[in-house]
């Protein structure tokens, strides 16, 4: 008896939304051609993603695979991160530190 499971559909694409504890939002652009023009046209499709580890911030570069169902609208999970989102770390800004630019 094998234990083969069957191959799964993988798709890559960028976190869009973080709407809840390990829950993301993806979406995966595509092209398609026009069906009369055949000018290529940018489409997208937004899935639901079940991120376990909670490791995904909104911009991130994700390889999502498709799964059972984990709940109403999560039918994918997050295999793996292929691109860090690069965010700045901007805390406030206080009168001082102004004043502090504005001297130096």
């Amino acid at each position: 008896m094998s234990t083969e499971r069957n191959s799964r559909k993988t798709l890559v694409g960028n976190v869009t939304s973080r709407s809840g504890d390990k829950s993301i939002k993806v979406t995966v652009p595509f092209k398609v051609p026009h069906p009369r023009y055949q000018k290529v046209i940018n489409r997208k499709t937004v899935v639901h993603v079940h991120d376990e580890k909670n490791e995904t911030k909104v911009g991130d570069k994700v390889e999502i695979m498709e799964t059972r169902p984990i709940s109403r609208l999560k039918r994918w999970r997050v295999v793996n991160v292929l691109e860090r989102a690069v965010t700045a770390d901007l805390g406030a800004v206080s009168e001082s530190d102004v004043a502090a630019s504005i001297k130096a």
